[in-house]
């Protein structure tokens, strides 16, 4: 089982046990996360897919680590023009444990 959630602009393919890396959201280590932007949920040969979310389908985890990512450097350069600027940067995230994921519920 499989999932697919918006989180910070930007979608992931998440299952359960795994650890996502996603922009800064608030909170302590262990404390639970909840991605109520769930736009695709596949069982086996069972896939829902939401126009754009399902309604009732949640992915929870946990908070496994705050911190920062690598440092990249910005370099605006215009030849001829002496014209140079260095800039360093880095991204806070959050890295998720995903505990489960719970599917849509349908009417059977």
């Amino acid at each position: 089982m499989y999932a697919v959630v918006a989180s910070g602009g930007k979608q992931y393919k998440v299952q359960k046990g795994d650890i996502l890396r996603v922009e800064k959201l608030p909170g302590d280590v262990g404390a639970p996360v909840s991605f109520d932007q769930v736009l695709m949920v596949a069982h086996g040969q069972q896939i829902a897919v939401g126009t754009p979310t399902l309604a009732n389908a949640t992915v929870s985890g946990h908070i496994v680590e705050q911190g920062k990512a690598r440092k990249i450097i910005v370099f605006k350069y215009k030849r001829r023009k002496r014209y140079r600027r260095r800039q360093g940067h880095r991204q806070m995230f959050t890295a998720v444990q995903i505990d489960r994921i719970s599917p849509e519920k349908t009417a059977d």
